[in-house]
């Protein structure tokens, strides 16, 4: 099979456990993510971040 992934896996952390936090908002639509707002880099919502990976994917 082929390896669509040259880049291998993201490292992004893993979703906030069920914790006091508020969670971060998504940096393209404002809506709240699945991460607690101490991460760092940029946060997105699962619907944007399944519309970036797709994007990511097409760009060949």
């Amino acid at each position: 099979m082929a390896d669509y992934c040259a880049g291998g896996p993201e490292e992004r952390p893993a979703p906030a456990a069920a914790t006091d936090e508020p969670f971060a908002e998504c940096v393209l639509c404002r809506e709240p993510t699945e991460y607690p707002e101490s991460t760092k880099g940029i946060t997105l919502c699962p619907v944007c971040e399944w519309q970036e990976a797709q994007r990511n994917a097409c760009s060949g």
